[in-house]
């Protein structure tokens, strides 16, 4: 079974920073992707931001829009941990924040992960 632990979510202020963990664990085989997803009461989980992993290509990165310019996304592939630096907060990225992992375990065929959510309030 492949295990995601979050942490680092909280309460930040308008223009506040805050970074969420994310740390995967099982019998991993290889990681294709990591990343964060967010919903916010009353609408869609949407995606925040990931990161791919390709032999062909090699890392590549996705923002929302919405976000681009004030969060970051970091892996760390020998703890297999993703990081999400969030700076310039605002109210509007008050949400539950989902980590979700795609992976290979030993044995099994590709699948995608979802840890338990950290809410994430933005106070103005």
């Amino acid at each position: 079974q492949v295990r995601l632990v979050e942490s680092g979510g909280g309460l930040a202020q308008t223009g506040g920073s805050l970074r969420l963990s994310c740390a995967a664990s099982g019998s991993i085989v290889s990681i294709h992707a990591m990343g964060w997803y967010r919903q916010a009461p009353g609408k869609q989980r949407e995606l925040v931001a990931r990161i791919i992993s390709s032999s062909l290509t090699g890392s590549s990165t996705n923002y929302a829009d919405s976000v681009k310019g004030r969060f970051t996304i970091s892996r760390d592939n020998a703890k297999n941990t993703v990081h999400l630096q969030m700076n310039s907060l605002k109210p509007e990225d008050t949400a539950v924040y989902y980590c979700n992992v795609v992976a290979t375990r030993t044995g099994w065929a590709r699948d995608a992960y979802w840890g338990q959510g950290t809410q994430v309030t933005v106070s103005s």
